[in-house]
């Protein structure tokens, strides 16, 4: 990294630290350490100068952008001006285009990275109750996310076939490792909407080095390939998946453990299209899983019976119970890609390049990563868990603070975090497992007419009409 100033890049990373309360003598305080953060710029060899927009001020910046509720360049560009007055620091100009060149010469690679040991480091330093039968849940579930309509987005993320040429917009489809713990993004894999080896299952598989001996693997019934679980098994991971659709389920054969839960063999399948010979051999014939049914009480609920297929065999150890209770936390998933899609409003993303809007998304994993990491302290000083408080509350407290947590006194800084977790820890959410809420908005939308043809075409019909 080009800063010879060690006194600069020390500032930096403390600027850096701060906006995300990270206190001295705190827990997880050490989530970004200044090494950690300048062995990773140098390994990816950052070509900047030490002016403004160093290496460690355009990450700052580009976090910020992920939480703020104004993410254009001009709020940033803007921030940070109000930001070294209060330093008693130059001002820079307000142009933004030295700050939009300066997040193009950010390499993918440090946001990953970054991304990826926030993540596991928060998890692995949790508190060991927080975890299932001592052991760590990573859950598993994926979406998608829409882009600028530009020529070279296009042609990496092509839009939905079903819409015409110039009417819909690129998307991007993505699958998040979660930790069931902390919350944390732990890795995440990206790929075209439609095509060969783009879905869910097949991104999952590029994520299996991220996955570790002894863990339990939870995802939905989309995971549940027989394929998939021999080798998460081989790897000595464990499963805990709703039943596929296709796979009939019949409680009268088998080992019965208890009512609606037996041992059974899954015979391997036939040979898939995309697996050569070899591979198929690889894999055994059969398969000793678990399958349990349980039933889920009231009306309102949108699956009432469901059957979790698992290689948790061991039914002394692990109860039906448990199972049941930890299959329905699965959920969770769903409002962590709500806190990174609605909150962190990664729904839809604003680069115009692919490389960029890879960056983008890495650098949301991260700024929500660290979000995370101040709803743990929170959690971790109140004797709560992180899922217990708000997500939506924690960003707004943190950014209310924002001011306070960079301009106090270090000597102080870990009497404003504490002030600052007593806040958060108050935006307790409610315990709701089977709230079910209609999928429709009341609020009516403005009343104009769709876009029907390729915005260019349309001005210009607007033009002759006008004229005439």
């Amino acid at each position: 990294m080009a800063n010879s100033n060690p006194r600069s890049v020390a500032g930096q990373v403390e600027s850096l630290q701060r906006k995300f309360a990270q206190a001295p003598g705190l827990p997880f305080a050490e989530l970004l350490p200044a090494e950690r953060i300048t062995r990773l710029l140098d390994e990816c060899a950052c070509d900047f100068s030490d002016r403004i927009y160093t290496p460690l001020v355009t990450v700052a910046m580009f976090l910020s952008q992920c939480a703020d509720a104004d993410p254009s360049l001009n709020q940033a560009v803007a921030r940070l001006i109000a930001q070294r007055i209060t330093q008693r620091l130059p001002t820079c100009s307000s142009n933004t285009g030295a700050y939009a060149k300066a997040r193009q010469r950010l390499p993918e690679k440090l946001f990953a990275e970054l991304t990826r040991q926030t993540g596991k480091q928060l998890m692995t330093e949790a508190p060991v109750g927080w975890r299932w039968h001592g052991r760590h849940v990573k859950i598993v579930d994926g979406s998608t996310a829409s882009m600028p309509d530009t020529a070279a987005n296009q042609q990496a993320y092509p839009q939905m076939a079903s819409q015409q040429p110039g009417i819909g917009f690129p998307i991007v489809r993505f699958v998040v490792l979660f930790s069931l713990a902390v919350g944390t993004v732990l890795d995440a894999a990206f790929s075209p909407f439609t095509g060969k080896a783009t879905s869910e299952l097949a991104m999952l598989r590029g994520l299996h080095d991220h996955l570790d001996e002894g863990d339990v693997v939870l995802a939905d019934r989309h995971f549940c390939s027989f394929f998939e679980i021999a080798e998460l098994q081989r790897r000595g991971i464990d499963v805990v998946m709703r039943q596929h659709q296709r796979r009939t389920t019949d409680f009268r054969r088998g080992l019965q453990l208890g009512r609606y839960d037996h041992l059974i063999m899954w015979k391997r399948p036939q040979r898939p299209d995309w697996m050569d010979e070899a591979t198929y051999q690889q894999y055994p014939d059969e398969l000793v899983m678990r399958e349990t049914r349980i039933h889920i009480r009231g009306r309102k609920v949108r699956s009432r019976i469901i059957t979790i297929a698992t290689t948790l065999c061991n039914h002394d150890e692990y109860r039906k119970t448990e199972l049941a209770k930890l299959y329905r936390r699965r959920w969770q998933a769903e409002l962590h890609l709500r806190s990174l899609k609605a909150v962190l409003q990664m729904d839809v993303l604003r680069s115009k390049t692919p490389e960029m809007v890879r960056k983008e998304m890495w650098a949301h994993f991260l700024a929500y990563n660290l979000i995370r990491q101040v709803m743990t302290q929170a959690a971790e000083e109140f004797v709560m868990e992180p899922w217990q408080i708000s997500f939506k509350a924690t960003l707004q407290t943190l950014n209310a603070f924002a001011l306070p947590l960079l301009t106090c006194a270090k000597a102080k800084l870990p009497a404003v975090v504490d002030e600052m977790l007593l806040a958060i820890a108050h935006h307790a959410v409610g315990n709701r497992p089977d709230r079910v809420e209609p999928r429709a908005l009341k609020r009516r939308p403005k009343p104009y007419d769709l876009l029907t043809k390729p915005r260019a075409e349309a001005r210009k019909l607007e033009i002759q009409n006008s004229c005439g």
